[in-house]
């Protein structure tokens, strides 16, 4: 069984992540603003598939490939931790993008939009990094099967996700106003998330837990 401990981290970290601008939530928003909510929602359900895609490879024990090749491993730690402390860079330089002053897009039927949502989340090196880095530290294998935490781990992240990317996708125009009137606002929020992204950086470099 998935610990209180580690339950809570996982869905801290999700915070942290979805909280944080990134090719999803400008997919989403862009798509929510100029095709409208519905638009939105459609495209979430992509990502949704993308996110499934990862907890399958995640439950199927992907990590059992680095627990046999540990340089791997080490690498993938690195090389996620310097993206997520780019992501945080992102986020706190100066003239940092708002992700809610997007360019407009052309108008996609529903089963583009959920391609492209699908693609979006693939493509994703955020996501990649969460499932195939930081997922696992939060499981525990003496506290039995390692694929069934790993699906409930997977299972919270992906409802926080999409609880909070369809709030996101239901009030991006009402967002977008706001924070455009508000700019101190924007700034706080790029700080807490750069602040959130360079500490989940510097767990992931100093973390020793190998894959389970």
């Amino acid at each position: 069984m998935v610990t209180t401990g580690a339950a809570a981290g996982i869905v801290a970290v999700a915070l942290g992540l979805v909280l944080t601008p990134g090719p999803n939530m400008m997919y989403l928003v862009s798509r929510s603003i100029t095709q409208g909510r519905r638009a939105g929602l459609v495209s979430l359900l992509g990502v949704a598939a993308g996110f499934g895609v990862y907890l399958a490879a995640a439950t199927a024990g992907l990590a059992v490939v680095f627990t046999a090749v540990p340089a791997a491993y080490l690498a993938l730690k690195v090389g996620g931790a310097g993206y997520l402390l780019y992501l945080a860079w992102q986020a706190v330089r100066p003239g940092g993008t708002n992700v809610f002053a997007p360019g407009r897009l052309e108008p996609d039927p529903p089963r583009r939009l959920f391609a492209m949502g699908l693609v979006t989340n693939l493509l994703n090196p955020k996501i990649a990094v969460l499932y195939v880095a930081l997922l696992p530290q939060f499981v525990d294998p003496e506290r039995g099967s390692v694929a069934l935490q790993s699906l409930t781990l997977g299972a919270l992240q992906i409802a926080v996700a999409l609880t909070v990317n369809g709030l996101i996708v239901l009030s991006a125009g009402s967002l977008a106003t706001f924070l455009a009137r508000r700019p101190t606002w924007l700034r706080v929020q790029r700080y807490l998330m750069g602040t959130v992204l360079a500490a989940l950086a510097v767990r992931l470099l100093t973390d020793r837990a190998r894959p389970a």
